[in-house]
Formats: C-alpha cells, structure tokens, sequence
C-alpha cells in the first residue's frame, strides 16, 4: 500500500490548452465547391457552347475563378477574430439596405427582375448581401440587448431590424425567395437565443398572421387579375401539366430528369434534359440534373454532403467561445438549411417555385462570395474554441 501512494505521488497532471480549427467544416467546404464545380461545367457546357460561341467552359471558368478567389479569402479570413468582424456590422447592415433600395432605381433588369447592381463589369445581387447582414447583426444586438431580449420591446426591435432588410428585398428587388430567407434567419436566432420567452412566442404568431394578410391579399388580386405570377406560380405547382404555358413546363422537364435518373443515373456529362429542355439548368434546377445524371444515389450523397457540412456547423455553434459566437454560426447554419431544403422542395414540385439556388452548386459569383463570407465567420469563431486536455507525466525523482 505503502509503495503505491508513492507511485501515486510521483505522478501529476498536467492540463495543455490550444485553439482548435474545424478542418472537417474546411474539408466539407472544398468537397462541395468542387462537386459544384463538376455538376456545373457537365449542366452548362452545351448551353455556353451556344451561347458564347463554342466557349463551353464559360459558366466553368467563371465559377470556378471566383470559388479559388474565396477559398483564398476563407483561409486567410478565418484566421482573423470574428470580434472584429462584428464591429463593423453596423455598417454592414446599414450598407447593405441602402444596397436594396437603390437596386431598385440604379439595378439592371435580367430575365424580367430587377436584382442586379453593375458596377463597369462587376455585378452582385444586394439581395446577398442583406443575408450576410442579418447573419452578422443581429447577434450583435442580441448580444447588447441581454436580459432585455426578453421582454416585448427587445423581441420586437429584433423581429424590426430583421423585417427591414426582408421588406426592403421584396420591394425593392422584388425577390420574395431571398425575403424569407432573411424572415426566417431572424426567427431562428430569436428562437434559439431565447426559447421560452413567451413575447417571442406573440411576436411570432404576429409574423404568420402578417403573411397570412399578404397571403390573402395576393391571392385575392390574382382572381381579379390575369397577370399575376405568384398566383400563376400557385396554380403551376397545383397543376404543372395543365399550366405549362405559365411556367409549368420548366417543372415538369426537371420532373422528367429526376424520373430518367433511376438510381445510379445515366452517367456524368449524358443528361439529355439539359440540353435546352430545362431552362438555365445550372442555376435552380441544378439538382434535377444531379438527379438525372447521378440518380438517386448521386443526390443522396450530395444530401449527406450538405447534412455532414449542416453538422459541422452545429457542433461550431455549440461549443463557440462566447454567446456572440454560437449565434452568428446558428445564423449560417439557418440560412443554408433554409436554402438547401427550399431548393430541393421546389424542383420536387412540393412547393411553389421561388427562384431559390443550391448553395455552392448552382451558377452563382455572387451566391458563391457571400455563402464563402459566411464560412469564413463560422471557421472564424472555430478557430476561438480552445481545447483542454490532460496529461499525466511523472514527477521529478
């Protein structure tokens, strides 16, 4: 007994901090971005070919510039404290809503929207950046707000703040999709930073009641007016076959994609639905392409891939440093959740289409630089985690 105390003794236990780094999220990061790459160039080759000459790898290129650029961005941003990032979120928010409202008078018109702001041969959607906005400031004011959230006047100023920036999309840009998104980022952080605040609970049922009036008010103009898209939209998803000539067509061919597919797909690069069938394939209906060419077993792997990136996200936000932290990655995580289940809904035909992309897939500079700029928070705020561990070593004789 007496030899093992002294045994016992000559041993101590140390404890070894280090800051951690989630190279799992990064890895994630760079799978999608080069299976959106590949997905890409075999959607949008025969298009571009057309289009731009015999320039196939147009779309490609572009993408796939811009998506080196980030990653750069992402490597070198992350190691920044996202501290600092919040400080300027202000600014950001502020910036990206004048953004909105001047898309409306100073934007360019494409494909029947007015979304898009150039700048000489530069163009961004403001649309994006409303997103990165909402993500960044709002858990700045939570943060500032405390004990405060809790009680009606906080939970109100939070839901305002958020309802500005989705209000100020859908006026101004006219992009309902985008709009929610926001709507819904800002319920989620709510939610999740106080769930049992019952105002929260008022303030949101006072959400759904304003989208049901809007709801109402859409449809009853739609049955006085024959031009109304979103009931057009409506009635599409009701019945795609019926109404073809209002948009159902695009629909039904990507139903016919994911139909052809089967379970292993016709093989990268043989899809014949995106051959013209398929209006811009490589934006929102990207994943029936997926689906036609991969099969089932294709879109279940990019699913898991979304879902192993989702987890990733989660653990981050779980274990961040400070509650500044847990909150803007919560954010990320909503808005790609939001937006992968959106997507995926709307070439299923489960709901109305919304003009949604998949996130690091679908044809994008501007989704691709902002979706970067929110994994640069999130691998930011990883990087802050510190990990303890212990280590018995023997004592000095």
């Amino acid at each position: 007994m007496t030899q093992g105390r002294q045994k016992s003794s000559q041993r101590k236990k140390t404890r070894n901090s280090f800051r951690y780094y989630d190279y799992n999220l990064l890895a994630s990061l760079i799978l999608l971005t080069c299976f959106g790459l590949v997905m890409l160039y075999s959607t949008s080759s025969y298009e571009a070919s057309i289009t731009f000459e015999g320039d196939d790898m147009y779309y490609f290129r572009r993408q796939a510039i811009i998506s080196a650029v980030c990653l750069v961005m992402v490597l070198v941003g992350s190691q920044i404290d996202y501290h600092i990032f919040v400080k300027f979120s202000p600014w950001v928010y502020a910036i990206a809503n004048i953004l909105l409202v001047l898309t409306k008078f100073v934007g360019r018109t494409i494909y029947g929207a007015r979304r898009w702001i150039y700048i000489g041969p530069l163009s961004f959607q403001p649309a994006e950046a409303g997103k990165i906005a909402i993500i960044l400031f709002l858990p700045y004011v939570i943060v500032k707000l405390g004990r405060n959230l809790k009680t009606l006047k906080g939970t109100a100023l939070v839901l305002f703040l958020g309802a500005v920036t989705s209000v100020f999309t859908y006026v101004f840009t006219e992009n309902l999709s985008t709009a929610l998104i926001i709507a819904g980022i800002t319920v989620i952080l709510l939610f999740v930073a106080h769930p049992s605040t019952k105002p929260s609970y008022l303030a949101l049922g006072a959400v759904l009641l304003g989208v049901l009036v809007v709801a109402v008010r859409y449809f009853a103009a739609g049955l006085t007016s024959s031009d109304n898209f979103r009931l057009n939209r409506i009635m599409v998803w009701l019945d795609p076959e019926k109404y073809s000539d209002l948009g159902g067509y695009q629909i039904l061919q990507a139903l016919y994609a994911i139909g052809s597919g089967g379970f292993f797909g016709k093989g990268l690069g043989n899809s014949t639905q995106k051959l013209g069938a398929v209006p811009e394939a490589q934006n929102d209906m990207i994943f029936a392409i997926v689906c036609e060419e991969l099969g089932l077993f294709g879109a279940a792997i990019l699913t898991l891939m979304f879902v192993f990136l989702l987890y990733r996200l989660l653990f981050i936000a779980q274990n961040a440093p400070d509650r500044l932290g847990s909150l803007i990655v919560t954010g990320v995580f909503a808005h790609i959740a939001l937006q992968v289940v959106l997507n995926i809904m709307v070439v299923l035909n489960i709901i109305p289409t919304t003009g949604i992309t998949l996130p690091f897939v679908s044809y994008g500079g501007t989704s691709v630089l902002f979706l970067m700029g929110e994994m640069t928070l999130a691998l930011s705020v990883s990087r802050q985690i510190r990990i303890q561990e212990e280590e018995t070593l023997p004592a000095a004789s």
